[in-house]
């Protein structure tokens, strides 16, 4: 699979971190009133500084990338025919120009930028960057998932060998992204872990399962995204990553229940617990 050249990389990095220095950083805990608005639900929220970064992201896109389609998750919102193109021919860049912005909304400094690259419909590029720290991760397909910043040399990420018995785990689980009879399940299961949280952040969270701070994630929303560039580090840094009635993650997968695990072993053992959860064929 052609993967992008280190210029291009390096471009996409740079125009991320210049759209974050002006669309979103200076706009962090000073949004004022008429700023913040709701799309599907009163928690899913929308600001000026998503769409003036998407539209700031989708130009530099066109310059970095010509002839690259781009699908962003606010021009979605607006015209959801626009994400049939995820399993198209080509280039196509997946952004999401500021992932946890409910977070971002009420002032928690847990938020990021998530950019992804597909190629015919599969990821080879990933970017989960933050703004507050001026630091991300990549990952590209084959080519391992790595830690870096502007004063950082690149650290190459990786999760533990052995990630221990799933009662031993650190996951997340975003109950509120499930229908509210599965989260009673769910809900059911969780004193059985070590520690179970949300972030109500794709990008910090998948950023902490591919430093390996954390054993697995359980997400029940498959906006490609929030998941096409997580789903490459994590799998690029040794883990594993299927929905729960087996199918791999995809981009072009819209529907379903997405698990990720340090190793495929313990993502067993979770799948076995969560099993009613799966659709029956």
């Amino acid at each position: 699979m052609s993967l992008l050249d280190a210029a291009e990389e390096a471009a996409l990095i740079e125009a991320v971190r210049r759209v974050a220095a002006a669309e979103i950083t200076p706009r962090f805990r000073a949004l004022g009133a008429g700023q913040v608005g709701a799309k599907s639900a009163p928690d899913d929220l929308v600001t000026v500084a998503d769409t003036a970064a998407e539209v700031a992201l989708t130009a530099a896109v066109g310059e970095i990338l010509p002839g690259a389609r781009v699908i962003g998750e606010e021009a979605v919102s607006e015209d959801p025919t626009i994400l049939e193109g995820a399993g198209a021919p080509g280039l196509t860049v997946v952004i999401d120009p500021i992932d946890g912005t409910w977070n971002f909304a009420h002032g928690l400094a847990v938020y990021g930028v998530i950019l992804a690259v597909l190629r015919d419909g599969e990821t080879i590029f990933g970017l989960l960057y933050d703004p507050t720290g001026d630091d991300w991760v990549i990952a590209r397909a084959g080519g391992g998932a790595w830690f870096a910043g502007p004063a950082r040399a690149l650290v190459q990420l990786s999760m533990p060998d052995d990630p221990g018995r799933a009662g031993d785990a650190f996951g997340f689980v975003g109950l509120n992204l499930f229908s509210k009879p599965h989260q009673a399940l769910i809900a059911e299961t969780l004193p059985r872990f070590q520690r179970t949280q949300s972030l109500r952040c794709s990008c910090h969270e998948y950023r902490h399962q591919a430093q390996g701070h954390v054993a697995f994630g359980l997400n029940g929303a498959l906006m490609p995204w929030d998941h096409a560039a997580g789903v490459l580090a994590v799998r690029e840094a040794g883990g594993v990553a299927r929905l729960l009635d087996g199918r791999a993650y995809a981009p072009t997968l819209h529907q379903g229940m997405l698990l990720t695990a340090a190793s495929d072993r313990l993502w067993h053992e979770l799948a076995d617990l969560w099993a009613e959860l799966a659709p029956q064929a």
